[in-house]
């Protein structure tokens, strides 16, 4: 079996900056293997491009240029909100706004996504909503653990089940 579209891929994979030999972003060696459908736009569409074809055991080793990764860093996508959008029962929790920290948030349409604490003062919160990678050049090496086809459940769901996968 080959990946192609609608098959359930599992990888095991080292992320790096650049290069092999750049900055480990994260992998999945000594832990579970990543699983996902191919070609249900799960993943970064040039990371399924390189491993279009291939069969368990193929090793890969790849570059993601930003741009077609997580984009380029995008230094109007920050912002100033109130710091009182942070307080529960007119608090704000303990340790909450610390520089760094990756905050789930939510638009006024429901909408989740995140955004980062790079500054805070009296008033005010400054948050970074740029991917965490953005503006970072990708480097992927590994090998395919195993194909197969998805089941329809997983189809509808997009998403894997079992091992590799969400578990309801």
């Amino acid at each position: 079996m080959v990946i192609e579209e609608k098959k359930v891929v599992t990888v095991h994979y080292t992320l790096t900056e650049g290069s092999a030999d750049g900055t480990l972003v994260e992998s999945s060696i000594g832990s579970e293997p990543l699983a996902f459908i191919y070609g249900i736009g799960m993943m970064i569409p040039d990371f399924e491009a390189n491993l279009k074809g291939m069969k368990p055991g193929d090793p890969f080793a790849f570059g993601i240029q930003a741009a077609d990764a997580y984009g380029e860093y995008d230094e109007a996508a920050m912002a100033e909100v109130p710091k009182s959008m942070f307080e529960e029962d007119g608090e704000i929790p303990e340790g909450l706004l610390e520089i760094g920290n990756t905050l789930p948030l939510e638009d006024d349409q429901g909408f989740s996504f995140e955004g980062i604490v790079l500054a805070v003062d009296e008033e005010k919160v400054k948050l970074d909503f740029n991917h965490p990678l953005a503006g970072v050049d990708l480097f992927f090496t590994g090998h395919v653990e195993s194909i197969r086809d998805a089941e329809p459940e997983e189809l509808e769901h997009g998403h894997v089940h079992g091992d590799g996968g969400h578990h309801h």
